[in-house]
């Protein structure tokens, strides 16, 4: 565990009290609109925290593209996350990165960026036991559902996961992986509180309006649970 610096206690305390929504960027399957049309509707919308996944562009292109991302969540008082590189993280002053299991050891990342918030995908029940002796700030369980965003996936998890995962470790989790608005009901009774998303925002015709509309959603179930 890692002596916690007051940016950082800041951004974890943000991203525990004011995150249900989770919205993540697919540039390729957002109806040819691009990222930044995505991040001001979303922002618009209410989201309060974003993450800039792009696989695409290079690397020069996925700096200038998360200087602004930086820029515009600061104005709208979300949080910034940067999908797997590190170095664009902290060159554009983002709140924090999101490993995937070929990325970077969250340890090792933590050692180097005790300010950022870490969150680290766990497809096993292993992987989120060891997540906060990683370095971890959350997990993200999944994939859930079967979606697109990844290829050559087989094996969804299920809202079953979602109780079994969280047993083995204290951190605040996500959830992801082909969600929709209808599995809200479900996955908040399994005690799921953050939803994380790609499709059912990037492809919504008015993504301000959906993102207005999976926040109503999530807050209406949580009043029920």
């Amino acid at each position: 565990m890692h002596e916690k610096t007051e940016l950082y206690q800041q951004r974890l305390k943000k991203f525990i009290e004011e995150v249900t929504l989770y919205p993540v960027s697919c540039e390729r399957l957002a109806k040819g609109r691009g990222d930044l049309v995505w991040l001001d509707a979303v922002l618009a919308g209410g989201a309060k925290i974003v993450q800039l996944r792009d696989k695409e562009s290079d690397s020069l292109r996925l700096c200038e593209k998360a200087k602004i991302f930086r820029r515009k969540t600061l104005e709208a008082g979300a949080l910034f996350i940067v999908n797997d590189r590190v170095d664009i993280a902290l060159i554009s002053g983002a709140d924090g990165v999101h490993l995937g299991n070929s990325d970077l050891p969250a340890a090792e990342v933590r050692a180097l960026a005790p300010d950022l918030i870490i969150g680290v995908s766990c497809n096993t029940e292993e992987q989120a036991a060891t997540a906060e002796d990683r370095g971890a700030s959350y997990f993200n369980i999944g994939p859930l559902y079967a979606t697109r965003t990844k290829d050559g996936l087989s094996a969804f998890l299920g809202p079953g996961a979602i109780p079994r995962f969280s047993a083995r470790c204290p951190l605040p989790f996500t959830v992801m992986g082909g969600i929709k608005k209808e599995h809200i009901p479900e996955l908040v009774a399994m005690g799921a509180r953050r939803l994380a998303v790609v499709t059912a925002l990037t492809e919504a015709d008015d993504i301000c309006a959906e993102t207005r509309g999976w926040l109503a959603a999530i807050k209406h179930q949580t009043t029920l649970a």
